[in-house]
């Protein structure tokens, strides 16, 4: 009886929350907002925190998981069928070399920008060495993890990362949202198969994957309109589990430098889609905004991504043989948000060791952080482990990690914000070039929905 009134509960607030045409963003926002709110009232009591993580956090798991879970068959379905749809492997050469080139470009620049901001506020050198030796003291256990498990990446070749690629077994390589440049290859392998041979061979094929891609679709609609509770559940645990108050405070300085290279990466993006696209700050904004807040909460590409592509297609235009193409990719090798950190954090750590990094080693880390954030898995926590072979390059002790393990996790999610949102604006960028950037399909979440029912 209580699991069947719940349920009518749900469907009950989904129901009214699609009456109130509130645009998905607002929903997502206000969810964040009450899970805040909320969490902060919870953990004044004993019980408090213990509550939020048995009773809440789970269903801000459930709502990443279902996410995860529809990431793969995405890829699969939309690049096969993005690819098959070119009808050309000379169009794929060219589509392919300009998605590269782009996300290039952008990470070079992330990274430039995250140098230039940490040399010019000097967070390092603000930090108090009795802070310092708490902030050692308290993550030690967790930087070794990472440095255990960089240290194990760093003893391979050196085309150890591009033999990787190409995988043994496509069932295991899709059993796991680490190894979507596996899937990606073979969806991409597949794909090209089916160009080559002919058409009334391919059709059967190609119909099946363009049902499956439909499919997806729907059920991507199903999960967003419950995400304004996976979000507040999300927020809420993302409270309880928080370090003490103290120790934010005394990172203030180096978060603060990291939103601010954030932000100008935000203005970066207007300008470049402004000038190639001719489409305003306003329209892309409002276009992608629910998957920013939705990166934002999950602090996951890979997670947001099928949400990133229903936003790219319907609100901003693109067309879906761009963004099976341009999105996946993007997801697995375009991280400007965290390659920008990485820099960040670098130099930071230098600074509160006392160290001072050459010009010759700043350019290094320009060049290793470009390359690290292509090889960074889209899950959350993936960029700190990169860090620690950004760390090794320049010569920074990897034990000075624990320095920034604090603020590490609400900055995590902020740097996904700022992937998801460069690979939206590379995805309008090759769109235009290729005469696929059309009139959005929809203007607001809630007119997909104004005549369906629950």
């Amino acid at each position: 009886m209580k699991i069947h009134t719940f349920f009518n509960l749900k469907i009950y607030v989904c129901a009214e929350m699609k009456k109130s045409k509130l645009a998905l963003h607002w929903q997502i926002l206000l969810g964040m907002f009450v899970g805040i709110i909320l969490s902060l009232l919870l953990v004044q009591f004993s019980w408090g925190k213990t509550f939020v993580i048995d009773w809440i956090k789970p269903f801000g798991n459930i709502f990443i998981n279902s996410l995860k879970l529809i990431a793969v068959p995405l890829i699969l379905a939309s690049l096969i069928k993005g690819v098959s749809d070119l009808r050309d492997i000379s169009k794929l050469s060219k589509m392919g070399l300009k998605t590269i080139g782009l996300y290039l470009i952008t990470t070079v620049f992330a990274v430039s920008i995250g140098l230039i901001v940490v040399n010019v506020f000097n967070p390092g050198k603000l930090i108090e060495e009795k802070t310092k030796l708490e902030l050692l003291s308290s993550y030690q256990g967790d930087a070794q993890s990472k440095i255990s498990i960089a240290e194990s990446q760093k003893s391979q070749g050196p085309l150890k990362a591009l033999e990787e690629i190409v995988p043994s077994n496509i069932i295991k390589a899709a059993s796991d949202n680490g190894n979507m440049l596996q899937v990606i290859f073979f969806a991409v392998f597949f794909g090209i198969g089916l160009i080559l041979i002919p058409q009334d061979k391919a059709k059967p094929v190609k119909d099946f994957f363009d049902g499956l891609n439909e499919v997806i679709l729907k059920l991507i609609d199903l999960i967003m309109m419950l995400a304004p509770f996976g979000v507040f559940a999300l927020m809420a645990a993302l409270v309880a589990e928080s370090p003490s108050i103290d120790l934010f405070k005394a990172l203030g300085v180096y978060g603060f430098t990291v939103i601010i290279g954030l932000f100008i990466m935000v203005i970066f993006y207007l300008a470049i889609v402004y000038v190639f696209t001719k489409k305003s700050p306003k329209f892309f904004m409002n276009g992608i905004l629910p998957a920013q807040l939705l990166a934002f909460s999950t602090s996951s590409s890979a997670a947001t991504l099928p949400v990133t592509m229903e936003r790219v297609e319907e609100h901003l235009g693109v067309d879906k043989e761009v963004s099976s193409f341009v999105l996946p990719i993007g997801a697995t090798i375009n991280m400007d948000g965290t390659s920008l950190y990485q820099a960040v954090a670098a130099v930071f750590i230098a600074q509160a060791l006392g160290m001072e990094l050459s010009f010759t080693a700043q350019l290094g880390i320009i060049v290793t952080a470009t390359l690290a954030s292509i090889g960074s898995a889209a899950v959350p926590g993936a960029g700190m482990v990169m860090l620690v072979i950004v760390l090794a390059q320049a010569g920074i002790p990897e034990a000075g990690l624990a320095l920034i393990f604090a603020i590490d996790r609400p900055l995590d999610m902020c740097r996904t914000t700022i992937n998801i949102t460069g690979d939206a604006a590379v995805a309008m960028i090759i769109a235009k070039s290729e005469g696929l950037l059309h009139s959005p399909h929809v203007k607001e979440w809630d007119d997909d929905y104004k005549s369906s029912s629950i």
